[in-house]
């Protein structure tokens, strides 16, 4: 009662002026015309993988510094400027970061042609192609083959070679193939079942369902609508 009655309202100064001994001020003035986005820094957070990995701004990076215990699970601070590099921060403490690249993945192709130089260069190592064929489960004269491929023309030779007119001996007569596509373009909404069953009471060729669908994927008409779709190209031709 005393101290809201008496000592406020009495002694009690509302409005105190605080006179500094020194007039320089530690805060460097900003100019006038100066833009922030220049000179602010922005700051965001980003949480530590179990391998001490992080992402930002679509890449993956790894956190360098030596540290006595992981910082797994704890989020890092990153500050960036507008025309600066980020910086990584964790307990005020800068860390050393490095971006992760990953390995460039191998095409199929180039794949193959390095699969097949692993077992040349086996059977060289081991000077015995039996025992490489062995090893590897590649015959003997598919490795003689390869290396008289690349005597003849370097690496380039081992690459695949398209052969589109050769018809495999356990692939479905081209005649049968022909009625099969004729036939499915003129019913081109029935299914490779029914075709089949068709083919047979109808014209008398035998021929399963999955054949029907591997000349129709072949023929690039597995679906009705690509059938429909090569009728009427057919017919414009």
């Amino acid at each position: 009662m005393w101290l809201s009655c008496i000592f406020i309202p009495q002694f009690w100064r509302k409005n105190l002026v605080v006179k500094s001994r020194i007039s320089d001020t530690e805060y460097t003035p900003v100019p006038r015309y100066a833009n922030l986005d220049d000179i602010c820094i922005t700051k965001v957070y980003r949480k530590i993988r179990n391998d001490h990995t992080f992402s930002y701004g679509g890449k993956l990076y790894f956190v360098d510094s030596p540290l006595k215990h992981s910082i797994a699970n704890q989020k890092i601070e990153i500050r960036t400027g507008k025309y600066k590099r980020f910086e990584a921060y964790f307990a005020g403490r800068k860390l050393q970061v490095t971006e992760v690249t990953e390995p460039e993945k191998l095409s199929s192709e180039d794949n193959e042609i390095q699969k097949k130089l692993e077992v040349l260069a086996l059977a060289d190592r081991l000077g015995n192609v039996a025992e490489a064929s062995r090893l590897s489960g590649v015959s003997r004269d598919t490795i003689y083959r390869h290396r008289k491929l690349i005597k003849q023309g370097g690496i380039e030779s081992l690459k695949r070679q398209e052969t589109p007119d050769l018809h495999h001996k356990n692939r479905t007569d081209r005649a049968i193939e022909e009625v099969v596509i004729e036939f499915s373009l003129a019913n081109p909404h029935m299914g490779q079942s029914k075709v089949s069953r068709l083919l047979k009471s109808e014209r008398n060729i035998d021929i399963h369902a999955s054949g029907v669908r591997n000349i129709w994927l072949r023929e690039n008409m597995n679906t009705t609508e690509l059938r429909l779709a090569k009728l009427a190209e057919a017919r414009q031709h």
